[in-house]
C-alpha cells in the first residue's frame, strides 16, 4: 500500500476515533470539579451541544445531499426530504422502544423495565449519540468512494465539530452520574463508554459503503433528520426549561456559527 493511502487510511481512523476522544474529555469533568454542574453551565453548554448539530445537519449533510443529486433539477430536493423524514421517524421509533431517563427527570421514557437510574441514564445519551455516528461515518464513506461534494477534510471537519459537542456532552452525562453517588472513576467510565456508540455505527456504515453509494444523498439526509430529532425533542426542551434559557440561546449561536465555519473553512 502506497504511502499516501496510508496516511489516508490513518486520517480515517483517527477521524472515527475524535468523536469518541471529545465525549471522555467531556467525561473526565469528574475529576475536575467537586459539585454538581451549574445550571448556568449546563444550560449553555446543551444550547452550544444544539447549536453544532444543527449546523453539521446543515452545512454537512442536507446540502451535499440535494447537491449531489443537482442534475435532476427541482427533484433534487427529493432524497434529502426523504431521507430527513426517514431519520426522524426512525430516531423515533428507537425513542419510543428504548427504555431510557433523561437528565434532570425521574419519569423514564420508552417501554417498561427494571433498569437502574444509571443504565437509562446511559441508554438517553446511546441514543443521541447513535445518529452522530452515522452522520461522521456516511461522510466518511462518501469521501473514501470520491463522492462530489464530499471531500476528506469536510469529513475531518464533520468529525470534529461532533467531538466539540460531545466534550460539554460528556460532562452532562459524567456529573449528574457522579452526583448521584458513583464514584468518580465510575462515572467517567459510563460517560466514556456512551460514546463509545459513534465509532460502531460509524464503522458499520464504513464497511457497508459500497452498498450505500447509490443511496448515499438519501442517507446524508437520514442521518441529518436522526440528529435534528435529538436537538428538537431532547437537547433544546431541557435547555430552555426552567431559568437562564438565555444562557443556552447564546451557547446555540456559538454552536452553530464554530460548525459552520468549521465546515466551510475545512471543506
Amino acid at each position: 500500500m502506497s504511502t499516501f493511502a496510508n496516511d489516508y487510511m490513518e486520517t480515517i481512523v483517527i477521524g472515527l476515533l475524535i468523536p469518541l476522544l471529545g465525549t471522555m474529555l467531556g467525561s473526565a469533568f469528574v475529576f475536575l470539579m467537586k459539585d454538581e454542574m451549574s445550571v448556568r453551565l449546563q444550560k449553555s453548554l446543551l444550547g452550544f451541544a444544539s447549536g453544532v448539530m444543527v449546523a453539521a445537519s446543515v452545512w454537512s449533510l442536507l446540502i451535499p445531499s440535494m447537491e449531489m443529486e443537482v442534475d435532476k433539477g427541482a427533484w433534487s430536493v427529493f432524497p434529502a426530504a426523504f431521507g430527513f423524514l426517514l431519520g426522524m421517524g426512525f430516531l423515533l421509533l428507537i425513542d419510543e422502544l428504548t427504555p431510557h431517563l433523561h437528565i434532570g427527570t425521574d419519569k423514564p421514557e420508552g417501554m417498561r423495565s427494571h433498569l437502574s437510574k444509571t443504565a437509562m441514564l446511559a441508554l438517553a445519551v446511546t441514543i443521541h449519540n447513535l445518529p452522530e455516528g452515522m452522520a461522521v461515518g456516511v461522510v466518511f464513506a462518501g469521501a473514501e468512494n470520491g463522492a462530489a461534494h464530499i471531500s476528506l477534510a469536510s469529513a475531518v471537519a464533520v468529525s470534529l465539530g461532533i467531538a466539540i459537542q460531545n466534550v460539554p456532552e460528556g460532562a452532562i452525562i459524567s456529573m449528574p452520574m457522579r452526583a448521584a453517588g458513583n464514584s468518580r472513576w465510575k462515572s467517567f467510565l459510563l460517560g466514556s463508554l456512551s460514546g463509545a456508540v459513534e465509532p460502531i455505527g460509524a464503522v458499520a456504515v464504513l464497511l457497508l459503503a459500497s452498498m450505500l453509494m447509490p443511496v448515499l444523498p438519501y442517507m446524508l439526509a437520514f442521518a441529518a433528520g436522526a440528529m435534528f430529532y435529538v436537538v428538537v425533542e431532547e437537547l433544546i426542551p431541557e435547555a430552555s426549561n426552567g431559568q437562564h434559557s438565555n444562557l443556552s440561546t447564546i451557547g446555540f449561536a456559538v454552536g452553530f456559527v464554530l460548525m459552520m465555519v468549521l465546515d466551510v473553512v475545512m471543506g
